[in-house]
């Protein structure tokens, strides 16, 4: 009898899963399989917002393996602790899981990996996250991109890895329960349980399912036109399903694949296609800057004279900039764990070219509030945003905040749902309240400087700032 463990992560399913499948697989009928679930303490120090929604997901899958008929186990602590108690209490002989590639993942996937087979154990990493891993998009001269046009080129020319299938009635059979063994861990599961209280829209596999289905059923047609207007329900919403697991990337693609309907306009399609692509490529990058999250990619802008005024960077927070629709998008970031796209550009730029205030604030701020939260695509949409990484956009080309909300949201929707004090306030001044005369902000009920702030700074000014900055900066070399 061998005694297989599959060890689960930011892959919480039970469909479409590479190491469980594999697992399944391996484990003949006299052998056991068993689901393990790590709790590192340096990763929820923490209760964000982020950690909520990532536990109420595992409570989730959880619950879902129970009603199969599998169960999952809890061990906490340190890693290399944790699991040499599990060799000696359970005695594991093989490992299967689903590998990160970067940040504090990649290190611990050494660390553990390295550890295990030094006690005999047998280690079964698997690339499970994105479609293509760090390494699989090369050049044909050699080497990865740094650009992501000619990138997506080669992306789109691989043949894309299938759908793994899971085969339950054979989990249900060969797993175990011995679960009054790991106690330890499961007061520490459901001590994070218990903090959990946020009501989210959308949890867990089969609410991914659903909003996969309602998407390539109908917005995807029109994703390229309305993926910019953040009043519109027109992107996919699919990212914090792939953030926690609760969907697979290879489902995602390959019902996209098989769904839609080419005698309709697929330029949506192919739009949310590249969009998967990304994910790809700022994985790959981080891959190859490791750094990265640190450290601007272009060492030309490194260690530029960056803002440090707290008042500034708070406003910012609290979406009180007087410019609505960054104030806007910072609130909704604040009461839903989420944020738009386009938004995400347009609040980035405003903190780092308005304030020229440092992107890793900014980075760091959006790593504890979005549920969705993904390393390496947060930290490639920051550099791209602040122009210090890699493909980034040109210093000199600075989002104007009002014109972005006057293309964006031309209507002021998105922006007095999320800034009721603006609610009316006539659409024409929405953009820029701060232009009403005494009189239309006495009718609007809305006093500039009292009931929403003046702009903490003139855009103008701060963007002919900002390319001086990168200007002195680049010279200076």
């Amino acid at each position: 009898m061998t005694k297989h463990v599959v060890w689960f992560r930011r892959d919480l399913r039970l469909n479409d899963h590479t190491a469980l499948a594999k697992a399944i697989e391996e484990t003949k009928k006299d052998d056991e399989l068993l689901l393990l679930f790590h709790i590192h303490p340096d990763l929820n120090k923490d209760f964000t917002v982020r950690h909520d929604y990532f536990f109420q997901t595992l409570r989730s899958f959880v619950e879902d393996a129970e009603e199969l008929g599998a169960y999952v186990h809890f061990i906490e602590g340190d890693t290399e602790e944790s699991f040499k108690g599990l060799i000696e209490e359970y005695g594991m002989e093989r490992l299967y899981f689903n590998l990160d590639e970067t940040g504090f993942g990649y290190e611990r996937d050494q660390n553990v990996t390295q550890y295990l087979e030094d006690q005999g154990v047998e280690v079964y990493r698997f690339i499970d996250h994105h479609l293509h891993g760090a390494e699989e998009v090369q050049k044909k001269s050699g080497g990865y991109y740094k650009v992501f046009t000619p990138y997506y080129k080669q992306w789109k020319t691989l043949s894309k890895p299938a759908v793994q299938k899971v085969d339950h009635a054979k989990l249900k059979e060969v797993s175990v329960d011995v679960r009054t063994d790991f106690k330890a861990g499961k007061e520490a599961y459901d001590s994070l349980i218990q903090k959990t209280e946020a009501d989210f829209e959308g949890i867990g596999e089969q609410a991914a399912k659903e909003r996969l289905e309602a998407f390539v059923d109908e917005a995807i047609y029109d994703y390229e036109d309305d993926r910019d207007f953040p009043a519109v329900d027109g992107t996919s919403r699919m990212s914090r399903f792939l953030r926690t697991g609760a969907i697979s990337i290879r489902t995602v693609y390959h019902y996209i694949e098989d769904q839609v309907d080419h005698r309709k306009n697929t330029e949506g399609v192919e739009s949310y296609k590249s969009e998967l692509a990304w994910r790809d490529f700022y994985n790959m990058i981080y891959y190859y800057y490791p750094n990265s999250n640190d450290e601007e990619v272009k060492e030309k802008y490194r260690g530029l004279p960056w803002n440090t005024d707290d008042d500034l960077f708070e406003a910012w927070k609290k979406g009180e900039t007087g410019y609505p629709l960054i104030d806007a998008a910072m609130r909704q970031l604040n009461e839903s764990g989420w944020m738009h796209n386009r938004l995400r550009m347009a609040v980035a730029s405003f903190l780092t070219k308005d304030l020229l205030i440092d992107w890793r604030k900014g980075e760091r701020y959006f790593a504890e509030r979005l549920v969705d939260y993904d390393p390496a695509s947060n930290i490639g949409g920051w550099q791209w945003a602040a122009s210090t990484g890699t493909d980034p956009v040109p210093y000199f080309r600075v989002f104007n905040p009002t014109r972005q909300s006057e293309r964006f949201d031309p209507h002021g929707r998105f922006i007095k749902e999320w800034v009721p004090e603006l609610k009316d306030v006539p659409n024409k001044k929405i953009h820029d309240p701060s232009k009403m005369s005494d009189q239309e902000q006495e009718k609007a009920g809305c006093v500039i400087g009292e009931d929403y702030p003046k702009p903490i700074v003139d855009h103008k000014t701060m963007r002919n700032r900002a390319i001086e900055m990168f200007e002195d900066k680049k010279n200076a070399d």
